[in-house]
């Protein structure tokens, strides 16, 4: 009680000091302070963005209509240090004994020290210092406004402002906008002064951006320059520059009617002192030579050289690659027109061989043509290391591991059979210590033990299938993916071995878009362990206790303290129910309880065997890092069983329930697919809203009546719903009784507002709906499955606010989430119950969680 009455009370004073504070405060006689912009475009308040980031001045940013960053800036002292100086003036005694302990020279540096200017720096940091109205940038924003109009068409826009400064060292600035009536496109004509490059602008002409009828808009004319420039060094303009391109513009025939004339001039070069033009010309490639080296080799060393396809690859002593390989990267063609997108498609291809650093690609004039139009492209490459060494280490946490270190050691092999491949070899180990639920009976604290290894070679193109190219072209980057790997965890849990093996083909059919392929996707769960379920499970265990403590059963089931013993008591007393040796019906509540523990039991700790293949696709609009106005898709669609169900027939294998087995173990058999789609909207001024929307299902067939642990779904977590904990929420309206609650259909909806504070600390409001149900499998339990639409109102919601540090190459974020409806507690308790923070889940993560 006393530590929550303090927090009260030191929450009470921060008000109190913030709210005391007077906004105007470091605002001088004859300054106001801006705190009000507004437009009035044609007679309507305009609030949108666009036309508000082209204002100079923007008052001070608030939060809820509170200036907190500029109270801040207010706390802090103008000029620590002159302060300072007149407290020793004013206390010569003080300043005496500080001279005699320390020095005169010390005293008078503790004026900048951060016991002096300390608090002051860090409130000048996080606040922001009043925005002093400057009616001269007023001026400025009214040119720009109008500069925007004009580009947009409104010729005979009219710009006006006002000032009320009504309140004291305070105003307001109205900008008062007449846009007028805008001007259209009439007729476009093109004078092109190099007869080849008329004929090249003549075939293009169709996809012009400027059509007659449309608005003018300048944006048009620029984006029309570059759809020009691109199209002409593409196409043999070596030379040509988007600085070639004008318009004339004549709106003096029609009243608000334009004609545009494109300009097109021909180049300028210097001869002598003099300037003089020439027409444009198509430049043709002759030659293409490519220069393999490393990074100590010059171009003298390069002493050997082979001829393949066309292109010449020189090297130091006898090449490493095979000609095929660099050749099959080159797009480039010996006889063929120059063209940026083929230099850019061949860079960009290089790099996907993974092999070489970023490639150098130049192009020199011919000296011996006499018309001067061929051109000779060379490529200088060179070659990363063959080898290179991988080492990490990593401090981890989960629900059962209360801490743990893993460390990964991991060599890459390029270039394996000299064709560019890259083989990579790593092995792993951890070890942990279990939170005190999962602890084993030794108790011991380091009582995790995990270690594994993986091997994966790529390929940079398609193994097995070769006469793909004209399905699957070069330019769409073809590589073959193959790995396997193997890990075991002991000592804790049910001591998993898995064993994995992929076969993926992947490629790009257009850039930001891509396509992945399992061909294969092999996965093999061996549990070493199954006797420990109920150690690990204790949720399950809990329930079947107190049920056989309702139950007639076999005392002989329980230990001395009353508890079914683990494992004999617990499996005999669950064969005793769904056998009818004890008095429990099947028609009870008790009996289907156990009847879904049991068949928990069973899924959960029986050997997986799983042979699947899928297919990925991704596409985005995002084009770096930066961006944040775009949206990325992915759907993908994996079904498992149907080629191990040829296998198993052919041995005819069956247990008794039915299923099929392959060397003892059934596989799964199902069919599963996913929606992903997250769209970032950029408000300006580092402020970003994120969206996101996932739904997946998998629904099992034929050899299977549920779907396998690891390709199920589970809610909660720093990348889902962040008001509940990893396998914490769902499935459905159950309130997360088990202690990993998965199912095998999922819906998440995600909204999050990002705001920059200061520099790199940025803050975030956040929204996170969804839940997990059973769908179509073994699951009968209607608080678990997804009945119709109904089902949606179990939809869990959690709301919250984080904070977030941008070390710009990555993000540290802590979310606090709260849960706002809890579809798993009684009703008319679901909403708003749990908004306090001895309930919220506190979620640390890298990067942003969408």
């Amino acid at each position: 009680m006393k530590n929550i009455l303090s927090k009260i009370a030191f929450i009470l004073v921060i008000s109190i000091v913030l709210y005391s504070c007077s906004i105007t405060k470091r605002v001088k006689d004859g300054e106001r302070l801006l705190m009000k912009n507004e437009i009035i475009k044609n007679d309507k308040k305009d609030n949108s963005e666009e036309l508000s980031k082209l204002l100079y001045q923007h008052p001070n940013s608030n939060l809820l209509g509170y200036r907190i960053r500029l109270n801040l800036y207010n706390l802090a002292k103008v000029d620590a240090d002159s302060s300072y100086q007149e407290w020793l003036k004013r206390h010569p005694k003080t300043e005496k004994s500080l001279t005699a302990l320390l020095s005169a020279k010390q005293v008078n540096r503790l004026g900048n020290s951060f016991i002096v200017a300390g608090y002051s720096e860090i409130f000048k940091s996080l606040g922001e210092a009043p925005v002093i109205l400057d009616e001269s940038r007023t001026q400025k924003a009214v040119l720009r406004l109008k500069n925007y109009f004009f580009n947009q068409g409104y010729f005979n826009t009219k710009i006006s402002y006002k000032i009320d400064s009504a309140e004291y060292k305070k105003a307001a600035v109205e900008y008062v906008i007449n846009t007028g009536h805008p001007y259209y496109l009439d007729s476009i004509y093109a004078q092109v002064a190099s007869e080849e490059f008329r004929n090249l602008y003549t075939k293009s002409i169709r996809a012009s951006l400027l059509k007659s009828g449309e608005q003018y808009n300048a944006t048009n004319l620029d984006l029309e320059r570059d759809r020009i420039t691109t199209y002409f060094r593409n196409n043999g303009g070596y030379d040509f520059q988007k600085t070639y391109i004008n318009y004339e513009v004549d709106t003096l025939n029609t009243p608000q009617r334009a004609d545009i004339t494109v300009l097109i001039d021909d180049k300028t070069i210097k001869k002598g002192d003099s300037l003089i033009k020439e027409p444009f010309r198509i430049y043709r490639v002759k030659n293409v030579n490519y220069y393999v080296s490393d990074a100590v080799s010059s171009k003298s060393e390069l002493t050997d050289s082979v001829r393949y396809n066309g292109i010449t690859i020189h090297s130091k002593g006898p090449l490493n690659y095979r000609p095929k390989t660099i050749a099959n990267a080159n797009f480039i063609e010996p006889g063929g027109v120059f063209s940026d997108f083929r230099r850019t498609l061949t860079s960009r291809s290089i790099g996907n061989l993974k092999v070489f650093n970023y490639p150098s690609i130049e192009y020199i004039k011919d000296s011996a043509d006499s018309t001067g139009t061929t051109l000779n492209a060379n490529v200088y490459l060179i070659s990363k290391k063959k080898y290179s060494f991988n080492p990490s280490f990593d401090i981890t946490h989960s629900n059962i591991q209360q801490v743990g270190t893993q460390a990964t050691i991991g060599m890459s092999f390029r270039n394996v059979f000299k064709g560019a491949e890259t083989l990579d070899v790593s092995v792993r180990g951890n070890i942990g210590s279990s939170t005190s639920k999962y602890r084993n009976q030794e108790n011991m604290f380091f009582d995790i033990l995990e270690y594994g290894a993986d091997i994966k070679l790529s390929f940079p193109r398609f193994v097995f299938f070769t006469q793909t190219d004209r399905i699957i072209p070069r330019r769409m980057f073809p590589t073959t993916n193959l790995s396997i790997g193997y890990s075991s965890q002991q000592n804790i849990g049910l001591d998993k071995q898995n064993l994995t093996a992929v076969f993926n083909y992947n490629w790009t059919p257009q850039r930001r878009n891509n396509i992945s392929v399992d061909i294969m996707n092999l996965q093999y769960v061996r549990n070493m362990n199954p006797a420990n379920y109920f150690r690990v499970y204790k949720s399950s265990y809990d329930r079947l206790n107190e049920i056989a403590d309702e139950t007639n059963t076999n005392p002989e089931y329980f230990d001395t303290n009353g508890n079914l013993t683990i494992p004999e008591g617990g499996e005999s007393f669950i064969k005793d129910v769904l056998t009818g040796n004890t008095d429990l019906q099947p028609n009870e509540d008790n009996y289907r309880v156990v009847r879904s523990i049991a068949e928990r039991k069973n899924r959960l700790s029986e050997n997986n065997l799983i042979l699947a293949s899928n297919v990925t696709y991704t596409k985005s609009s995002r084009f770096n890092l930066n961006d944040n106005d775009f949206y990325t898709f992915r759907t993908k669609i994996e079904t498992a069983g149907n080629v191990m169900g040829l296998i198993a027939q052919t041995q005819n294998n069956r247990r008794e329930d039915g299923t099929r087995t392959f060397l003892d173990v059934a596989y799964s058999q199902y069919i599963k697919t996913e929606i992903d789609f997250i769209k970032y909207f950029d408000l300006g001024n580092k402020n970003v809203i994120a969206l996101r929307a996932f739904g997946g299902i998998a629904i099992p067939y034929g050899n299977s009546r549920s779907i396998p642990f690891s390709r199920s779904y589970f809610a909660g977590g720093s990348n889902d719903n962040r008001a509940w904990q990893s396998y914490r929420l769902g499935p459905g309206r159950s309130g997360g009784i088990n202690d990993f609650n998965e199912a095998n259909m999922k819906i998440a909806l995600s909204a999050e507002y990002r705001f920059n504070v200061t520099g790199p600390w940025n803050m975030a409001l956040f929204a996170d709906a969804g839940n997990i149900w059973n769908a179509l499998d073994n699951v009968e339990d209607k608080e678990m499955t997804f009945n119709g639409l109904s089902s949606l109102k179990d939809m869990a919601l959690g709301t919250g606010i984080g904070i977030r540090y941008d070390f710009s190459f990555f993000v540290i974020r802590l979310d606090t989430g709260f849960k706002t409806y809890n579809p798993g507690i009684k009703q008319g308790s679901q909403w708003f119950r749990e908004l306090n923070f001895s309930k919220a889940v506190f979620n640390v993560g890298i990067n942003y969680p969408f």
